[in-house]
Protein backbone atom coordinates (compact mmCIF):
# COMPACT_ATOMS: atom_id res chain seq x y z
CA UNK A 1 0.00 0.00 0.00
CA UNK A 2 1.09 3.49 -1.31
CA UNK A 3 0.12 6.18 0.94
CA UNK A 4 0.58 9.86 -0.17
CA UNK A 5 0.08 14.01 -0.09
CA UNK A 6 1.36 15.55 -2.98
CA UNK A 7 2.16 19.15 -3.85
CA UNK A 8 0.10 20.01 -6.68
CA UNK A 9 -3.71 18.79 -7.19
CA UNK A 10 -4.93 18.73 -10.84
CA UNK A 11 -8.53 19.25 -11.95
CA UNK A 12 -9.09 15.40 -12.09
CA UNK A 13 -8.77 14.84 -8.76
CA UNK A 14 -10.79 18.59 -8.06
CA UNK A 15 -13.57 17.10 -10.37
CA UNK A 16 -16.80 16.55 -8.77
CA UNK A 17 -17.83 12.90 -7.92
CA UNK A 18 -13.88 12.39 -7.13
CA UNK A 19 -14.00 10.66 -3.98
CA UNK A 20 -9.96 10.81 -3.59
CA UNK A 21 -8.53 13.73 -0.76
CA UNK A 22 -5.54 14.93 -0.77
CA UNK A 23 -5.89 15.32 2.98
CA UNK A 24 -5.31 11.32 3.10
CA UNK A 25 -5.59 9.11 0.01
CA UNK A 26 -4.66 5.50 -0.35
CA UNK A 27 -3.75 3.05 -3.45
CA UNK A 28 -3.94 -0.64 -3.26
CA UNK A 29 -1.13 -2.77 -3.52
CA UNK A 30 -1.60 -5.97 -6.09
CA UNK A 31 -2.95 -8.97 -5.13
CA UNK A 32 -0.28 -11.15 -3.89
CA UNK A 33 2.64 -11.87 -1.16
CA UNK A 34 2.93 -8.21 0.23
CA UNK A 35 6.59 -8.22 1.86
CA UNK A 36 7.59 -4.53 2.16
CA UNK A 37 5.22 -1.59 2.80
CA UNK A 38 6.34 2.25 1.57
CA UNK A 39 4.43 4.60 3.73
CA UNK A 40 4.26 8.30 2.19
CA UNK A 41 1.61 10.03 3.73
CA UNK A 42 1.82 13.21 6.01
CA UNK A 43 3.84 12.70 9.54
CA UNK A 44 3.45 11.57 12.50
CA UNK A 45 2.43 8.02 11.83
CA UNK A 46 1.79 4.82 14.28
CA UNK A 47 3.92 1.79 15.00
CA UNK A 48 6.83 3.87 15.79
CA UNK A 49 9.43 4.16 18.37
CA UNK A 50 9.87 7.41 21.01
CA UNK A 51 13.05 8.89 18.47
CA UNK A 52 11.20 8.00 15.02
CA UNK A 53 7.89 9.77 16.58
CA UNK A 54 9.97 13.13 17.82
CA UNK A 55 11.46 13.58 14.10
CA UNK A 56 8.42 12.71 12.63
CA UNK A 57 6.38 15.46 14.68
CA UNK A 58 8.86 18.16 13.87
CA UNK A 59 7.77 18.20 10.02
CA UNK A 60 4.90 20.99 8.98
CA UNK A 61 3.08 21.63 6.19
CA UNK A 62 1.00 24.73 5.03
CA UNK A 63 -1.94 24.84 4.32
CA UNK A 64 -3.98 26.02 1.36
CA UNK A 65 -7.12 25.65 -0.65
CA UNK A 66 -7.74 24.32 -3.99
CA UNK A 67 -10.87 25.70 -6.58
CA UNK A 68 -11.85 23.91 -9.65
CA UNK A 69 -14.13 25.11 -12.36
CA UNK A 70 -15.16 22.96 -15.18
CA UNK A 71 -16.57 24.04 -18.28
CA UNK A 72 -18.59 22.51 -21.04
CA UNK A 73 -17.19 21.07 -24.46
CA UNK A 74 -16.58 24.09 -26.65
CA UNK A 75 -16.09 26.79 -23.62
CA UNK A 76 -13.32 29.60 -24.57
CA UNK A 77 -11.26 30.52 -21.70
CA UNK A 78 -10.06 33.95 -23.22
CA UNK A 79 -6.41 34.16 -21.59
CA UNK A 80 -3.57 33.47 -23.77
CA UNK A 81 -1.37 31.22 -21.48
CA UNK A 82 -1.70 27.99 -19.26
CA UNK A 83 -0.40 28.65 -15.98
CA UNK A 84 0.06 32.33 -14.17
CA UNK A 85 1.19 32.93 -10.76
CA UNK A 86 -0.32 35.93 -9.09
CA UNK A 87 2.58 38.02 -6.73
CA UNK A 88 0.19 40.78 -5.62
CA UNK A 89 -3.23 38.77 -4.27
CA UNK A 90 -4.35 38.23 -0.69
CA UNK A 91 -5.64 35.26 -1.66
CA UNK A 92 -4.63 33.77 -4.60
CA UNK A 93 -1.54 32.82 -5.71
CA UNK A 94 -1.75 30.55 -8.73
CA UNK A 95 -3.86 30.13 -11.85
CA UNK A 96 -3.90 27.21 -14.46
CA UNK A 97 -5.70 26.56 -17.53
CA UNK A 98 -5.35 22.66 -16.14
CA UNK A 99 -6.19 21.13 -19.60
CA UNK A 100 -3.85 23.15 -21.73
CA UNK A 101 -1.27 23.40 -19.04
CA UNK A 102 -1.03 19.10 -19.42
CA UNK A 103 -1.71 19.27 -23.39
CA UNK A 104 -4.69 17.59 -23.96
CA UNK A 105 -6.93 20.36 -25.16
CA UNK A 106 -9.51 18.65 -27.18
CA UNK A 107 -13.15 20.12 -29.02
CA UNK A 108 -14.60 17.04 -27.29
CA UNK A 109 -13.69 17.75 -23.68
CA UNK A 110 -14.12 21.17 -21.93
CA UNK A 111 -11.56 23.01 -20.24
CA UNK A 112 -11.21 23.40 -16.60
CA UNK A 113 -9.76 26.45 -14.79
CA UNK A 114 -7.64 25.56 -11.02
CA UNK A 115 -6.66 27.66 -8.75
CA UNK A 116 -4.42 27.55 -5.70
CA UNK A 117 -5.12 29.98 -2.94
CA UNK A 118 -2.07 31.53 -0.77
CA UNK A 119 -0.37 29.84 2.52
CA UNK A 120 -1.67 32.63 4.63
CA UNK A 121 -4.68 32.42 3.03
CA UNK A 122 -5.12 29.08 3.62
CA UNK A 123 -3.97 29.37 7.08
CA UNK A 124 -6.55 31.62 8.14
CA UNK A 125 -9.33 30.05 6.66
CA UNK A 126 -8.80 26.13 7.39
CA UNK A 127 -11.25 25.33 9.63
CA UNK A 128 -13.62 27.92 7.73
CA UNK A 129 -16.76 26.80 5.91
CA UNK A 130 -15.51 25.80 2.52
CA UNK A 131 -18.95 27.37 0.64
CA UNK A 132 -17.84 30.34 2.35
CA UNK A 133 -14.41 30.15 1.35
CA UNK A 134 -15.49 29.33 -2.46
CA UNK A 135 -17.30 32.33 -2.64
CA UNK A 136 -14.33 34.54 -1.33
CA UNK A 137 -11.99 32.64 -3.53
CA UNK A 138 -14.16 33.56 -7.00
CA UNK A 139 -14.55 37.01 -5.58
CA UNK A 140 -10.56 37.42 -6.15
CA UNK A 141 -10.96 35.06 -9.40
CA UNK A 142 -13.44 37.43 -10.96
CA UNK A 143 -11.30 40.39 -10.07
CA UNK A 144 -8.40 38.88 -11.73
CA UNK A 145 -9.72 37.37 -14.37
CA UNK A 146 -13.43 39.42 -15.53
CA UNK A 147 -14.21 37.97 -18.74
CA UNK A 148 -14.13 34.19 -17.05
CA UNK A 149 -17.16 32.12 -18.19
CA UNK A 150 -19.74 30.18 -16.08
CA UNK A 151 -19.22 27.31 -15.10
CA UNK A 152 -20.85 24.18 -14.82
CA UNK A 153 -19.52 22.87 -11.82
CA UNK A 154 -17.28 23.96 -8.93
CA UNK A 155 -15.51 21.88 -6.35
CA UNK A 156 -13.83 23.85 -3.28
CA UNK A 157 -10.84 21.18 -1.84
CA UNK A 158 -9.31 21.69 1.58
CA UNK A 159 -5.65 21.25 1.09
CA UNK A 160 -4.45 20.52 4.91
CA UNK A 161 -1.26 19.27 3.61
CA UNK A 162 -0.30 21.35 0.97
CA UNK A 163 3.80 21.90 0.94
CA UNK A 164 6.62 20.73 3.63
CA UNK A 165 8.10 23.86 5.21
CA UNK A 166 9.91 21.89 7.91
CA UNK A 167 11.14 18.50 6.87
CA UNK A 168 12.33 15.46 9.21
CA UNK A 169 15.68 16.83 10.05
CA UNK A 170 18.86 14.59 9.20
CA UNK A 171 17.26 12.15 7.34
CA UNK A 172 18.10 10.04 3.86
CA UNK A 173 15.12 10.72 2.19
CA UNK A 174 13.39 8.11 4.27
CA UNK A 175 13.01 6.31 7.58
CA UNK A 176 12.97 2.55 8.19
CA UNK A 177 10.32 1.72 10.77
CA UNK A 178 10.45 -2.27 10.93
CA UNK A 179 12.69 -4.55 9.12
CA UNK A 180 10.48 -7.14 9.55
CA UNK A 181 7.85 -6.96 7.65
CA UNK A 182 9.55 -4.33 5.86
CA UNK A 183 7.99 -0.65 6.81
CA UNK A 184 9.31 2.56 5.49
CA UNK A 185 8.56 5.92 5.47
CA UNK A 186 9.25 8.48 2.67
CA UNK A 187 8.24 11.72 0.37
CA UNK A 188 8.39 15.42 0.40
CA UNK A 189 8.51 15.70 4.48
CA UNK A 190 11.69 13.88 4.54
CA UNK A 191 13.32 16.07 1.51
CA UNK A 192 11.70 18.98 0.77
CA UNK A 193 8.24 19.76 -1.37
CA UNK A 194 9.30 20.29 -4.60
CA UNK A 195 10.01 17.76 -7.91
CA UNK A 196 13.78 17.19 -6.99
CA UNK A 197 12.60 16.81 -3.07
CA UNK A 198 10.62 13.92 -4.09
CA UNK A 199 12.68 11.87 -6.78
CA UNK A 200 15.34 11.99 -3.71
CA UNK A 201 12.87 10.58 -1.62
CA UNK A 202 12.11 7.96 -4.42
CA UNK A 203 15.59 6.71 -5.44
CA UNK A 204 16.34 6.56 -1.62
CA UNK A 205 13.61 4.02 -0.72
CA UNK A 206 14.69 2.79 -3.78
CA UNK A 207 17.94 1.87 -2.30
CA UNK A 208 16.60 1.20 1.16
CA UNK A 209 14.36 -1.40 -0.32
CA UNK A 210 16.40 -3.06 -2.52
CA UNK A 211 18.70 -5.59 -0.51
CA UNK A 212 15.44 -6.70 1.17
CA UNK A 213 13.53 -7.36 -2.26
CA UNK A 214 17.26 -9.60 -2.87
CA UNK A 215 16.75 -10.95 0.04
CA UNK A 216 13.25 -12.16 -0.56
CA UNK A 217 13.61 -13.36 -4.14
CA UNK A 218 16.63 -15.40 -2.80
CA UNK A 219 14.23 -17.10 -0.32
CA UNK A 220 11.53 -17.63 -3.01
CA UNK A 221 14.30 -18.93 -5.51
CA UNK A 222 14.50 -22.06 -2.69
CA UNK A 223 10.46 -22.23 -2.62
CA UNK A 224 9.37 -25.50 -3.97
CA UNK A 225 7.52 -24.63 -7.61
CA UNK A 226 4.34 -25.99 -6.21
CA UNK A 227 4.61 -23.54 -3.33
CA UNK A 228 5.12 -20.67 -6.14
Amino acid sequence: MLLGAGTTLSSEELRPGNTSSREGCARSSPAGILSSRAALQPAPQPLINESQKQQLESVSYSSRYALGLFYEAGTGIGVPWAARYIADNPCLRFISIDNKKRHVESPEVGPSVVVHTTVTFGSEHLDSDPAEVQQIILSHLQRILPSLPQPSSIKCQRWRYSQVTRAVPNCPGQMILHTQPLLICGGDGFTRSNFDGCIESAMSLAEAVKPHLQQFQTQAAKLPLDLL
